[in-house]
């Protein structure tokens, strides 16, 4: 009479991905879901959710997301293409090309930036398209 579908363990707790504090990962991480680091990740990451690092994440690398908060600390190329949002305990190094771009006072931010038109979508090889 009713037909429930069941939803998988993703879906019942949200699909967001978290690597904890004292993690270390070396390698590229590629995921779907929005992600949420408070480890270390020394290689590229591409999502097409949003990225949090944490007050004890760092990365140092590549990054193409969707949308990003950064607390900890950030070292290299990071393509956002909606909003970056900088706290003030982060720590930015690099290139940054953004859709908008918020800092709040205190953040380091020591990179060259690029904010792009909000029509345009960024994609992973760096080529943009109107958004339809």
């Amino acid at each position: 009479m009713f037909d429930k579908k069941t939803k998988s363990y993703t879906d019942l707790l949200g699909k967001t991905n978290r690597i904890v504090e004292g993690t270390v990962i070396n390698g590229d991480i590629i995921s779907q879901a929005d992600f949420r680091l408070d480890g270390e990740l020394i290689g590229n990451f591409q999502s097409t959710g949003k990225l949090v690092i944490g007050p004890s994440g760092s990365v140092t690398g590549d990054v193409i997301c969707k949308n990003a908060d950064i607390e900890g600390r950030f070292n290299g190329k990071i393509q956002v293409a909606e909003i970056l949002n900088v706290k003030s305990k982060a720590s930015i190094h690099g290139e940054v090309t953004v859709g908008k771009l918020s800092v709040e006072p205190g953040a380091e931010f020591s990179a060259s930036c690029i904010m792009k038109d909000n029509k345009k979508l960024l994609l992973t090889d760096g080529k943009e398209t109107p958004k339809k």
